[in-house]
C-alpha cells in the first residue's frame, strides 16, 4: 500500500486558501481525537500545539522561510488511520458512526505536499493493551510514500498523539499564494488565531462538549524577533446570536420552472463584540462540513471600510450550511463544484436543479436584516433609483427587484435594467419560434388559428416591455442630446474649456450636435435635428457642409446643375473672403419640393447682419434645381440680434426669435419663384423648444439633467 506522490501533485489541484495547511493539520487533529474519545470517553480534552518556525533565507534578510509542526493528542495511527493516510480518495471516516467527524474525499493532506518539500510523522497509537511508535519521512524527488517508509517501535510512555513536520516551503507557493508577503506577516500567532477562530467555528461551537476544556496554541519562533504565542481555548466560543433555516427552491434544469421541491440550508449569525475579540474583518461563507469554503461577504459588505470594520460597533460571522454544499464541495475545499450562476446554462451537461442565483434569492433577504446597521433605511436607495435613474417604485415591484443593505442606486438600476432586457429578449425569441411554428403549419390543421390566437397575445403581452424599454432609450437619448447643446451653447462643455489666445470653436460644436459635419443622410441616419422641428427628421435628404452637385434623387437624377456649388461659392466670396469655403451649414430637401436651409452663427455674431443669406441661398436654390423646389424655410440661429434693423419681421410672442414669410421673386424678371418662411432664432429658445417637446415624458420618467455642469 502506497500514496502515489506526484501522480497525486498532478491530479490534486492546489488550494486558492493561503491557511489551507493549518486547516487541514487542525480539522485531522479534530477528526483523531473524536476517534480516540469514541474508544476512550475517560479522554476528556482536545488539545493541539501547532509550533512554526521563521528561519532567515538571504543575507540581506529580505527573505523568510517557514516551517510548521503540529501536534495532537488523538487516537495516533493505528493500522485502520495508517493505510487510509497511505490510500488517495478514502471512504475510511465516511464509514465512521461518530458525531462531528468531518466527511471527506482523503485528499486534504496533499496539500502538506503542494506546499513543502518535506513531510516528517510521528505518531503513537494503541497496539493491543502497549502502545507503539511509528515515524516516517518523506523529502522530495521521491515519488511515493508507503508502508515501508514508516519505522515502529514499542513506546512505554502512552502519550497517545500525532506530530506533523512541515519543512521548507517551495518558492512556487511563496509568490502563488502569499504574494511574497512577509511570512511573519501572514502567519503570525496573533494571526492565525483570529482567522482559525472563524475558520472552525462552527465546528468547535457545534463540538464544544465533545472537545471539552479544549486548546488550540500557535506559537512563533522568530529568528529576529523572539517567539509569541496564542491560544485558541473553549472559553473564546461566542453563542450563535441567530439560526435562520432558509428553503432554496430546486428547479427544471432544461427550463428553469419550478419543481416543488427545496433543499434546506441553514444561516448561522454569530454578532461578536469587536472591543473583545478584534477580529479583522466581518465574514460570510457558504460551507461544507462545518468550514468555511466560499466567501461571499463582498455581497453584502460593498466597501473596505464595511469588509474590515465592526458594524454598530459587532463584527459578523455568518454561516451558510446544507447537505446539498457538503455534497458540492471541491477536493481543494475552496469552492464548489457544478453549481451554475442560473438555470437554464448553456451547459448541455449539467443537471443541477440549484444554482446561485436561486440560493441568493433565499438567503439575501435573511442576510441583509442580519447585517444592515441601525441607521440604514431601504427608502434611502429608493429615493436615490428614482431621482437619479428615473426608475419608479412600481418598476422595482414589476420586476420583483430587491434593495439590500450595500447596494448603490446604479446596482439596484442595472439589476432593473437588465431584467426589462431580459424580458424582452425572451419575449422576441418566443415569437420568433412561434412564427417559426406558424410557417411550418398548414392552414387548414385545427392548431393553425389557435396559434395565431397565442402568438396575438404573447405580442400584445410584450408590447409593455418593448414600449418601456425602447420609449425610455429614446426619452433619455434626446434629453441627454438637448442638455449637451445648452453646455455647448453656455461653453461649458469641457472641450470648451481652451487655453487663452487659441481659435475657439463653438459654432462647429453646436453644429454638430444637430448633425455631423461634411456628411449627408446616406451616410448617418443618426442624428438631431428634430432639435429644430420633429417633422425635419424624416425629410429624404439631409446635407451638412456637403456638395450640393452631388445630390440626387432615388432614379440618379441631379436636384441641382453641376456649378451650383460654384455660384454658392463665387456669393460667399462677393460676401466675405473668411466665408469663402462655407456652404449651407445643414441643407434638408423633400421631393415635394421643399428646401430647408440652416445657419449657425457662432456666439455674439449678429444675426441682422445676415439676413440676405437666407434670401441669396433660397434664389440661387431656386434657380439650380431647374424649378424642382418651389418652398424654402430658413433659419439663422445664433445669440444676438439688433431689433433695429430688422424691416418686415415679426416677433414671436415669447422667447427671442423673429420671423417672416412671403413670395420668392426673381429680382430682374419679377417672375414668381416660391414661398420663403424665415426665422431667426436665439440658441436658448431652440433648446427651450425641445426641452419642452420632450419635458412631458422625461417627467414621467423622473429624468432630470439640468444640474450637470463642466
Amino acid at each position: 500500500m502506497a500514496l502515489d506522490i506526484r501522480g497525486s501533485l498532478k491530479n490534486t489541484k492546489l488550494s486558492s486558501n493561503v491557511y489551507v495547511v493549518f486547516e487541514e493539520l487542525i480539522s485531522n487533529a479534530i477528526d483523531s481525537f473524536l476517534i480516540r474519545k469514541h474508544d476512550d470517553p475517560s479522554v476528556s480534552d482536545l488539545d493541539i500545539k501547532i509550533d512554526i518556525t521563521f528561519s532567515q533565507k538571504d543575507l540581506l534578510e529580505e527573505l523568510e522561510n517557514i516551517n510548521i509542526c503540529c501536534t495532537d493528542n488523538g487516537c495516533g495511527l493505528a493500522k485502520d488511520q495508517l493505510n487510509a493516510f497511505l490510500t488517495k480518495d478514502t471512504s475510511y471516516k465516511d464509514d465512521l458512526s461518530i458525531h462531528g467527524i468531518s466527511k471527506c474525499k482523503g485528499v486534504g493532506r496533499i496539500q502538506f505536499f503542494h506546499h513543502f518539500s518535506e513531510v516528517s510523522i510521528k505518531s503513537t497509537f494503541k497496539d493491543g493493551d502497549g502502545t507503539m511508535k511509528c515515524s516516517a519521512h518523506y523529502r522530495e524527488p521521491k515519488k511515493e510514500l508507503d508502508l515501508g517508509d514508516f519505522n515502529f517501535i514499542a513506546d512505554i510512555d502512552g502519550n497517545l498523539g500525532t506530530t506533523i513536520c512541515l519543512v521548507d516551503l517551495k518558492d512556487l507557493i511563496h509568490s502563488r499564494i502569499t504574494h511574497t508577503k512577509k511570512l511573519s506577516d501572514c502567519y503570525s500567532s496573533t494571526l492565525l488565531k483570529k482567522q482559525m477562530l472563524v475558520a472552525f467555528l462552527q465546528r468547535l461551537v457545534s463540538l464544544k462538549d465533545s472537545l471539552g476544556d479544549f486548546k488550540i496554541e500557535f506559537s512563533t519562533s522568530h529568528w529576529k524577533d523572539g517567539k509569541d504565542s496564542h491560544l485558541i481555548c473553549r472559553s473564546d466560543l461566542p453563542d450563535i446570536t441567530t439560526e435562520r433555516i432558509v428553503n432554496v427552491r430546486e428547479v427544471e434544469p432544461d427550463t428553469g420552472n419550478g419543481l416543488g421541491t427545496y433543499q434546506v440550508f441553514t444561516i448561522s449569525h454569530y454578532k461578536i463584540d469587536s472591543e473583545h475579540y478584534d477580529l479583522p474583518k466581518n465574514a460570510i461563507a457558504l460551507c461544507a462540513k462545518s468550514s468555511p469554503v466560499k466567501d461571499i461577504t463582498s455581497r453584502y459588505l460593498k466597501t473596505k471600510t464595511e469588509l474590515n470594520n465592526p458594524v454598530d460597533g459587532f463584527n459578523h460571522i455568518i454561516l451558510i450550511e446544507s447537505e446539498y454544499l457538503d455534497q458540492q464541495v471541491n477536493e481543494q475545499r475552496d469552492g464548489f463544484d457544478n453549481i451554475p450562476n442560473e438555470i437554464p446554462n448553456n451547459n448541455l451537461f449539467s443537471d443541477e436543479k440549484i444554482s446561485y442565483e436561486l440560493l441568493y434569492e433565499a438567503i439575501d433577504p435573511v442576510i441583509d436584516e442580519l447585517v444592515a446597521p441601525s441607521g440604514w433605511k431601504k427608502e434611502m436607495i429608493v429615493g436615490e433609483v428614482v431621482d437619479q435613474f428615473g426608475i419608479s417604485e412600481a418598476m422595482l415591484h414589476d420586476t420583483s427587484t430587491r434593495i439590500v443593505y450595500g447596494d448603490s442606486a446604479q446596482d439596484v438600476a442595472g439589476r432593473v435594467l437588465k431584467k426589462y432586457q431580459e424580458r424582452v429578449i425572451d419575449e422576441t425569441a418566443a415569437i420568433f419560434s412561434l412564427k417559426e411554428e406558424i410557417i411550418k403549419s398548414e392552414p387548414d390543421s385545427e392548431d393553425f388559428r389557435a396559434k395565431i390566437n397565442e402568438l396575438s397575445w404573447r405580442y400584445t403581452s410584450s408590447l409593455k416591455n418593448f414600449d418601456m424599454a425602447n420609449l425610455s432609450q429614446l426619452i433619455v437619448r434626446r434629453a441627454t442630446i438637448v442638455q449637451i447643446l445648452d453646455l455647448a451653447y453656455g461653453k461649458q462643455l469641457a472641450m470648451q474649456s481652451i487655453d487663452a489666445g487659441a481659435r475657439r470653436k463653438d459654432e462647429r460644436i453646436i453644429h454638430s450636435v444637430f448633425f455631423p459635419m461634411r456628411k449627408d443622410s446616406n451616410e448617418v441616419s443618426d442624428h438631431d435635428i428634430w432639435l429644430l422641428s420633429e417633422e425635419y427628421h424624416y425629410y429624404d435628404y439631409i446635407a451638412s457642409d456637403m456638395p450640393l452637385s452631388k445630390i440626387t434623387w432615388d432614379g440618379g437624377e441631379k436636384m441641382f446643375d453641376d456649378d451650383i456649388d460654384g455660384e454658392f461659392l463665387k456669393l460667399l466670396q462677393d460676401r466675405s473672403n473668411e466665408n469663402s469655403n462655407k456652404r449651407p451649414d445643414i441643407a434638408l430637401f423633400t421631393k415635394e419640393g421643399s428646401a430647408i436651409i440652416i445657419e449657425f452663427k457662432a456666439p455674439n455674431v449678429s444675426l441682422d447682419e445676415h439676413i440676405g443669406d437666407l434670401s441669396e441661398y433660397a434664389h440661387l436654390l431656386a434657380a439650380k434645381s431647374r424649378g424642382k423646389l418651389k418652398k424654402f424655410y430658413g433659419y439663422l440661429i445664433g445669440d444676438t440680434i439688433n431689433p433695429l434693423r430688422l424691416t418686415n419681421w415679426t416677433s414671436f410672442p415669447t422667447g427671442n426669435g423673429w420671423f417672416q414669410s412671403g413670395p420668392l421673386t426673381d429680382p430682374v424678371t419679377k417672375m414668381a419663384l416660391g414661398e420663403t418662411y424665415f426665422e431667426l432664432l436665439n440658441y436658448s429658445d431652440v433648446i427651450d423648444r425641445a426641452k419642452k417637446r420632450i419635458g412631458i415624458y422625461q417627467n414621467r420618467l423622473n429624468l432630470d439633467l439640468s444640474d450637470i455642469k463642466a
